[in-house]
């Protein structure tokens, strides 16, 4: 099932996703899913007349994890971490799709990065591997756009990762995939830069969810970012990325410097 949050005039709703490729419709849903049933209505709209919003904007936390594609720890001179490098972003830093990446004024350097987010539905503390499923309510597409200069000058990541507009969401939250074996793929301005697969993560996402959630009381709608494969780089004003993956869809922000 692919949930979309989208306005029609204002008041941001959910919806359903359902038809083929090029065909189709939003069924709206009673309310909101991550705090009840999905409750279809019979009110639909076409997809192209509808704006998507970005899935959900946390009601808590953006969790990020560093350094969990060996080729991308690699490109950037780093080694691997010995568990799990988590980083928090605010809730404000994130974006829906088509909305416009306002690159920071402190930064010349601001990099994309491609990667499977993996959205909480229900709270939760210390879960076990074997239980992860049971408060994951689906995945959406992430860029966790970071301004590189100043990562590697502050002594943490704060303002590095977490600036306005540095984490687009969308283009919905897929609540029915298998995460093991996805093609994770990025284009700026149409040209391909990153071309991985979640196989080739480090700690997979239920490694991911257990840990994290040993650190951070999860609550419904919390993200989890589960790392960028190799091929990172600049982007820069007037210029586009399209994070794509298989089984979900595409997210694609234009940057912007004001």
């Amino acid at each position: 099932m692919r949930i979309a949050r989208f306005v029609v005039d204002s008041d941001p709703m959910f919806g359903v996703v359902e038809g083929e490729s090029g065909s189709e419709e939003v069924a709206v849903i009673n309310g909101d899913p991550f705090f009840g049933k999905v409750e279809v209505t019979p009110v639909r709209h076409k997809l192209e007349d509808v704006r998507l919003l970005a899935p959900i904007i946390p009601r808590s936390k953006v969790v990020g994890i560093g350094r969990n594609y060996a080729d991308h720890v690699k490109e950037l001179g780093n080694e691997v971490p010995p568990a799990p490098l988590m980083f928090l972003k605010p809730n404000t830093s994130v974006i829906g799709p088509g909305d416009p990446i306002s690159l920071p004024s402190f930064s010349e350097e601001v990099s994309y990065e491609a990667e499977l987010a993996v959205v909480i539905g229900r709270i939760c503390k210390d879960v076990p591997i074997e239980r992860v499923d049971e408060v994951v309510f689906g995945y959406t597409c992430a860029n966790d756009l970071t301004a590189r200069d100043v990562q590697k000058t502050d002594n943490q990541w704060a303002r590095a990762k977490g600036f306005d507009t540095s984490c687009p969401l969308g283009p919905w939250i897929e609540t029915e995939l298998d995460t093991e074996d996805l093609a994770i793929r990025g284009y700026l301005d149409e040209e391909l830069k990153q071309d991985g697969n979640t196989g080739q993560m480090i700690w997979d996402v239920k490694e991911l969810v257990a840990y994290v959630s040993q650190a951070f009381t999860l609550l419904p709608g919390d993200v989890i970012l589960t790392g960028t494969p190799s091929g990172v780089g600049t982007i820069t004003d007037g210029q586009r990325y399209e994070v794509e993956i298989e089984g979900i869809g595409a997210l694609s922000n234009p940057a912007v410097r004001r």
